[in-house]
């Protein structure tokens, strides 16, 4: 794990793994409690899919459009506008009557998320020292892996046990947490110095065409997660025929995985290029969701392949995130965020690829083919870039 004293402000960095961990369970816990939103709304699950499919949604449109509503504010008040924001729309989703009513407050609820992470690891990087950014973007990263571990565990089996509103109220009080933390915790002035240094054009470096590649790469590639992860209940209890409780105990595994996939993806980038760590974890992607939609229904294996896709998965965080930052030079906060729509981009067009074998009549683990097939073909794409990179460099 990172070494916290390369980090003058530990207490910056920790409020934003709190955001980072209010973030993780909103987005995460609602797969473990799918089909119970689904019993109580009176709907199908590939219907309830939508609702993982509308926050994704509200965070690629919210991404960019957060970023540049808030950019005349100072870094902390940006943030604390954002957390704001998410605690009270994702407590209000806790009371939706019917399908309607929580397909808007989930939209609502996923508009800040983009801007948060993105313009959080920009910060990140203002409160680390330079050649630890990516590390320090870890730290951030890792509160969305403990939600992972811990709160959406425990959001799932409230939500299954007690009734699927006491799940959204837990991530309210994790937003509530996140107010007090960002107030008390980020620094000001420190802040505004490092972003006036950085002052942004709206339009300086969008126009890189490398940095919509990689846009395009974050979609597809991560869509081969998220096509597995939103349907982990369904598979779990229907494929390996265990009971629901074990939904729970899986998320945790594949949770523990995601911390140590943080971490590991940090310590890639000290060694690869960020580009070429990635292709590396888009590979490796795609052979162990084959593998998975072969022996899902092993109930040993499912754990296994559960942690090694946890770690697989989050070791392209922090590769990626620096990867983009470098191509939107001139405009790191908003080139930030549009990763993050990126990757929710990936969660909306993987949770509903990852439906459609459902849709014809497939077992739950085609989910996980889909999820390779998209895994590969965003790996190919990270290769086109590091080959089109390398022809530039030889004709320079």
């Amino acid at each position: 794990m990172s070494n916290t004293s390369n980090y003058p402000n530990k207490k910056a960095l920790l409020s934003l793994a709190i955001g980072g961990f209010g973030i993780g369970l909103t987005e995460f816990v609602i797969m473990g409690i799918l089909p119970n939103i689904a019993d109580s709304l009176d709907i199908s699950i590939p219907k309830a899919g939508h609702f993982i499919a509308i926050y994704a949604l509200g965070v690629v449109i919210g991404a960019p459009t957060m970023a540049r509503i808030a950019n005349n504010l100072n870094p902390k008040r940006t943030l604390l506008f954002l957390m704001l924001w998410f605690t009270v729309f994702n407590t209000l989703s806790a009371f939706s009557p019917n399908y309607w009513v929580m397909m808007l407050f989930r939209f609502l609820s996923g508009m800040p998320h983009g801007a948060f992470f993105g313009i959080g690891a920009v910060v990140s990087g203002y409160l680390a020292k330079p050649d630890k950014a990516a590390q320090a973007m870890a730290i951030m990263f890792s509160g969305l892996t403990v939600a992972n571990i811990l709160g959406v565990p425990l959001g799932t089996y409230i939500g299954q046990e007690l009734h699927w509103g006491y799940s959204f109220m837990l991530v309210g009080i994790a937003g509530i947490a996140t107010l007090c933390s960002l107030y008390f915790w980020m620094p000001k002035e420190e802040l505004e110095e490092a972003d006036n240094s950085r002052s942004e054009s709206p339009t300086a470096g969008i126009k890189n065409k490398k940095l919509w590649a990689l846009i395009v790469l974050t979609t597809v590639g991560t869509g081969g997660f998220f096509a597995w992860y939103s349907y982990i209940a369904p598979l779990a209890i229907n494929v390996t025929k265990l009971p629901e409780a074990n939904v729970g105990y899986i998320m945790i595994v594949a949770g523990v995985g995601m911390f140590f996939g943080n971490f590991l993806g940090a310590r890639m980038v000290e060694i690869f290029n960020p580009v070429k760590s990635v292709v590396i974890s888009m590979l490796g992607m795609t052979t162990i969701l084959l593998l998975n939609s072969i022996f899902a229904s092993n109930s040993i294996a499912i754990y296994i392949l559960s942690f090694i896709i946890g770690v697989i998965t989050f070791t392209i965080s922090a590769p990626i995130q620096i990867a983009i930052i470098k191509a939107a030079k001139g405009a790191e906060k908003l080139g930030s965020s549009m990763n993050q729509s990126a990757f929710n981009m990936g969660n909306a067009s993987g949770a509903y690829f990852g439906g459609l074998p459902m849709v014809f009549g497939l077992g739950f683990n085609y989910a996980s083919v889909v999820g390779g097939v998209l895994a590969c073909i965003g790996a190919l794409v990270g290769m086109a870039i590091l080959y089109t990179e390398k022809q530039k460099r030889k004709k320079e």
